[in-house]
């Protein structure tokens, strides 16, 4: 029966001590230990497009690197479990996603008083009857209720306008002015601004009594 065992054993180590069987048995390892290096070189780099912080990448590919050409497999296994679930292109395209949403919802006008939806050209609210915008008296268009000035023709809402009260003119003294001749029309000019100076000095007349 040894006798046995030791022609079978002779003859395994015959053949795992073949050249060919040999060369195969180091092709095999130095494969698991590329597949080892390449896993190692593989989790740095997905580590660092799904972190910012500069050392995680490193403690990964160290990680499957303790693990030996052999255990590797279990390596990685542990390290797509224990990984950030988002890469940061992921999380930046969402943050994005939810501001455009953010936008979108806040360009829709709605009324301040009964929150229905509105149009940025109305007036007055339909529905309520709430002042929403008010016409430039300058230029005739909408401008909101707390602008300052029109930023279509610049008319500033703040300051008044100055009206200028002219007097009336002397009909009747223009007309005897403008048919008299030169010197005529002098002195009726010079009669024109004593009589109006006499009416301003004159005191009105006492209440009746």
């Amino acid at each position: 029966m040894d006798q046995i065992f030791d022609e079978i054993g002779a003859t395994i180590g015959g053949i795992v001590g073949s050249p060919p069987v040999q060369l195969a048995i180091q092709a095999i390892g130095i494969y698991f230990v590329i597949l080892w290096l390449a896993a190692a070189y593989w989790a740095f780099r997905d580590m660092q497009l799904r972190t910012e912080n500069p050392i995680l990448p490193y403690l990964g590919a160290s990680f499957i690197i303790v693990f030996t050409p052999v255990f590797f497999p279990l390596a990685v296994f542990v390290y797509r479990i224990i990984r950030p679930q988002e890469k940061i292109g992921e999380i930046y395209e969402r943050n994005l996603a939810e501001e455009a949403l953010l936008a979108e919802v806040e360009a829709v006008r709605s009324c301040p008083t009964c929150a229905r939806r509105i149009s940025d050209e109305w007036i007055i609210c339909p529905t309520c009857r709430t002042r929403l915008n008010r016409v430039c008296p300058n230029c005739s268009r909408l401008v909101g209720l707390d602008w300052s000035l029109c930023a279509w023709c610049g008319k500033d809402f703040e300051r008044r306008d100055h009206v200028t009260v002219q007097p009336l003119p002397d009909v009747e003294g223009a007309t005897r002015i403008a048919t008299a001749p030169a010197p005529q029309a002098a002195a009726a000019r010079t009669v024109g601004r004593a009589s109006a100076s006499r009416t301003a000095r004159a005191p009105d007349p006492l209440p009746e009594r």
